[in-house]
C-alpha cells in the first residue's frame, strides 16, 4: 500500500502546479462557465482516470520501460518512418510543453512577489532563474524529496480551507452566486485534461513497477481521479468566495485565503512557492535531459533557458495559463485519441 500512496502522490504532484494551485487554471477552464465549470471538473476527472488506468494496461501487457516504446504501442503501424515521423512530434510537443511550463513557473514566482509584496515581477522571476541555474549545476535529489513532503501538505490545507469555506458560504450562496454562462464547457474540460496528460504520461512509465496487479491499477486511477476532483472543487469554490473580479489578479486564491482565512495565507503561501521551485526544477531537469547531448550543452542550455524565462515572465503569470495551456490542450488530443484508440 506504502508503493500504491507513493505513485497517487507522484501523479497529483504531476497534475498540480503554480497554475492549480493559485487558482489561475481553475479559473481559466472551469470557474468562467459558472455552474457548469463543476460538470467540467467531474468530466475532466473521470477522463483522468480512464487515461491512467489504460496508460497503466498498455505499459504493463506489453511491458514497456520507456516513453518512445509507448508512443510505438500506441501509434500501432508496421511502418518505421511513420512510427519514428509519429514519434518525433509527440516528443516534440512534450518538450516544447517542458520548456514553456518551466518559463510559467518562473511568470508564477514572479507573480506572488508582485502581487503580495507589492515587488516588481521581474525580481521573484530573476530570484527562481538564479536558484534554478544553481540546482541545475548540483543536486536534485533534496529538491525530490521535498516534493514529496509538499504534496500531501498542499493536499491537507487545501481541503481543510475547502471544508471550511463550505461551512461558511453555504450551498445555496454558492448556487445564487454562480450563473450558468457560456456552452463550451465540455471542450474546456477536455483541453484541460489533455494538457496535463502530456506531462503525466511520461510520468507515469516509470511508475509502473509499482503498479503490478491490474486491481492496483484500477485502485491508483480511481483514487487519483477522485483527489483531483475533490481539491478541484475546492479551489473553484473559494473562488466562488471572491468578491472581486479574480480575471484581474494572478493568484486569485491567495488573495481569497488572505481575505478570509488569513491565518493559513502564510503557509499557503510558503508550499506554493516551495512548490513553484520544485516543478520548476523537476521540469526544467526533464527538459535538459530530453535536448542536452553533453555535459557543454547542458551547461549553455541549462543557462538559456534560465535567461529566457526570466525575460518572457513579463508576459504575466495569467497571460501565459490562458494563451498556451489551451495550444497545447489541442496538441495532446493527439496522445489521448491515440491511446484510447488503442485495443
Amino acid at each position: 500500500m506504502k508503493k500504491i500512496a507513493k505513485v497517487i502522490f507522484t501523479i497529483i504532484a504531476a497534475l498540480i502546479g503554480a497554475g492549480f494551485a493559485s487558482g489561475q487554471e481553475i479559473n481559466k477552464f472551469f470557474y468562467v462557465y459558472g455552474l457548469n465549470g463543476i460538470a467540467g471538473l467531474f468530466v475532466c476527472s473521470i477522463l483522468l482516470v480512464f487515461i491512467i488506468y489504460k496508460t497503466f494496461n498498455i505499459l504493463r501487457s506489453e511491458n514497456i520501460s520507456n516513453y518512445k516504446d509507448f508512443v510505438h504501442s500506441i501509434v500501432g503501424t508496421k511502418s518505421k518512418k511513420k512510427y519514428l515521423n509519429v514519434s518525433f512530434v509527440l516528443n516534440t510537443i512534450v518538450n516544447l510543453f517542458l520548456m514553456i511550463t518551466f518559463f510559467i513557473m518562473l511568470a508564477g514566482f514572479g507573480a506572488y512577489f508582485s502581487q503580495e509584496l507589492g515587488i516588481n515581477n521581474y525580481i521573484g522571476s530573476a530570484i527562481l532563474s538564479v536558484i534554478c541555474f544553481i540546482t541545475f549545476m548540483t543536486n536534485i535529489n533534496g529538491v525530490v524529496k521535498i516534493s514529496s513532503i509538499l504534496i500531501p501538505i498542499l493536499i491537507f490545507f487545501i481541503i481543510l480551507i475547502g471544508i471550511m469555506n463550505i461551512n461558511t458560504i453555504g450551498v445555496e450562496n454558492i448556487i445564487n452566486h454562480l450563473e450558468k454562462s457560456k456552452n463550451n464547457w465540455l471542450l474546456s474540460s477536455v483541453l484541460y485534461c489533455s494538457y496535463n496528460s502530456i506531462l503525466l504520461i511520461p510520468m507515469l512509465v516509470p511508475l509502473k513497477k509499482y503498479v503490478i496487479k491490474k486491481k492496483e491499477n484500477f485502485l491508483v486511477a480511481v483514487i487519483s481521479g477522485t483527489i483531483i476532483f475533490v481539491l478541484s472543487v475546492s479551489i473553484f469554490l473559494l473562488l466562488a468566495k471572491s468578491q472581486i473580479d479574480i480575471n484581474i489578479i494572478e493568484m486569485p486564491v491567495l488573495y481569497v485565503i488572505g481575505q478570509y482565512y488569513s491565518q493559513f495565507k502564510v503557509i499557503y503561501a510558503f508550499i506554493i512557492l516551495c512548490s513553484i521551485y520544485t516543478t520548476a526544477v523537476s521540469i526544467g531537469i526533464s527538459f535538459l535531459e530530453n535536448v542536452t547531448i553533453s555535459q557543454k550543452s547542458y551547461i549553455i542550455i541549462s543557462a538559456l533557458i534560465c535567461i529566457v524565462g526570466f525575460i518572457v515572465s513579463g508576459f504575466g503569470f495569467s497571460n501565459w495559463v490562458a494563451l498556451v495551456y489551451p495550444i497545447f490542450g489541442y496538441l495532446g488530443l493527439l496522445q489521448i485519441g491515440a491511446i484510447f484508440a488503442k485495443r
